[in-house]
């Protein structure tokens, strides 16, 4: 494991929402072994203190990193085996950077597409250094990419590959805030204002943001509901992956509920997705986007009355052929969350990242350089370990490429 003999794990952005749902995920299921170590690395060292407290475990430790300032960094993290980066995706590449000056493996959620065509170009380095970066590991993507792949290998040639998510949430809560975000307000924004890249005839194109509203029938309790292209990493990666096999289309949608849409759509027509900054009378100058996720991020967390009672579906569709005949395999991991651990449906995006360093850890992912989920991650050793976390996989199998996506 090279320079690793404390076996430390980095969570870059640790106290963040993503963040906190992966360093919960490593204190739950690392081994209790005094050689790990798991670092919560944050801007905000308060933060980072309150989020170790709240565990027992002399494994956490809290330290305040600006992943941009790479000097106090490295001083600050010193060797480690593994940086898990939490943070927003525009710090991907800086990020890579300081896990090559660690000597440790790099594990992020995703990439919006552009910065992932970016940091494929860091795949060299990594080779070099003996090390994986492995782009987007949440749930979308990351579970759709290896979805994709689990169809794929059954498959003799591969026509279409189309990745949808939606959920449904039923919990009654004692309080809420106006804007329930889920991951970063910043990206959700993004999402919604950027043209999402799609690959279709054998190419990469963009289509207008939030188009391609469509019924989809998802499974129960799912539902009927209306996903929509956002931009979105599985498309930067799934038509090189699958090339060999004569990929000629490639999609992501993503379906919201409708209130939370109309929310969203207020907030980028007031111009508060808008990344270019503005002066204020005491000399300060900020990005309406930066102003308003610090905001709304900063709100706690919903309070549930009573259980939560919450669904998402993660799903794959793949459209082939197989011995000669037209077949579409779809996958489905189903997700309800983590009620021990006080968590709900995040559990899908922030506990991946925790599993592949479990998987590093454990030699059932092996390569070096810089890799998509489906490039490298094994299928089965992985769902293995979702279902610890009470995740289940669905498959099934429709004759002929009919099935609507």
């Amino acid at each position: 494991m090279g320079r690793t003999e404390a076996r430390s794990v980095v969570v870059l952005g640790g106290a963040g929402a993503m963040g906190r749902v992966t360093v919960r995920d490593l204190v739950e299921t690392l081994p209790r072994d005094e050689s790990w170590r798991i670092q919560v690395a944050d801007w905000s060292l308060d933060r980072a203190k309150a989020l170790v407290a709240s565990f027992d475990d002399p494994r956490l430790q809290a330290v305040r990193v600006d992943v941009k300032d790479r000097k106090p960094a490295i001083k600050a993290l010193g060797p480690a085996f593994a940086l898990i980066n939490s943070t927003s995706h525009h710090l991907n590449l800086d990020a890579m950077e300081l896990a090559l000056d660690l000597g440790a493996h790099y594990v992020d959620l995703g990439g919006l597409f552009h910065v992932t065509r970016k940091q494929l170009g860091l795949d060299g380095r990594f080779k070099k250094a003996g090390r994986l970066a492995l782009l987007g590991m949440g749930a979308a993507p990351g579970v759709t990419n290896i979805l994709a792949r689990k169809a794929a290998d059954r498959l003799d040639t591969v026509q279409e590959i189309h990745t949808r998510v939606a959920s449904v949430d039923k919990t009654e809560y004692a309080t809420r805030t106006p804007l329930d975000a889920g991951y970063s307000l910043q990206t959700i924004l993004e999402e919604f204002s950027l043209e999402p890249a799609v690959f279709t005839n054998g190419e990469f194109t963009f289509v207008p943001p939030m188009s391609g509203l469509r019924a989809h029938r998802f499974p129960d309790p799912v539902g009927l509901q209306r996903p929509m292209h956002t931009l979105h990493s599985e498309v930067a990666t799934l038509p090189l992956s699958f090339a060999n096999k004569g990929i000629r289309e490639c999609t992501f949608k993503i379906a919201f509920d409708p209130e939370f849409i109309d929310r969203i759509c207020f907030l980028r027509d007031l111009g508060l997705a808008s990344a270019e900054k503005i002066d204020f009378p005491d000399g300060s100058r900020v990005a309406p986007i930066e102003l308003v996720n610090r905001v709304v991020m900063s709100h706690p967390a919903p309070v549930p009355k009573g259980r939560r009672i919450q669904h998402e579906v993660v799903r794959a569709i793949v459209k082939g052929t197989r011995k000669g005949k037209k077949v579409t395999l779809v996958e489905d991991l189903h997700v309800t969350g983590m009620p021990a651990w006080g968590i709900g449906l995040e559990v899908d995006t922030g506990s991946p990242p925790a599993v592949a360093v479990q998987m590093l850890g454990a030699g059932e992912i092996n390569a070096t350089g810089v890799c998509p989920p489906e490039a490298c991650v094994p299928v089965k050793p992985f769902f293995d370990r979702l279902r610890l976390r009470k995740m289940r996989v669905t498959s099934a199998e429709v004759a002929g490429w009919t099935f609507k996506a």
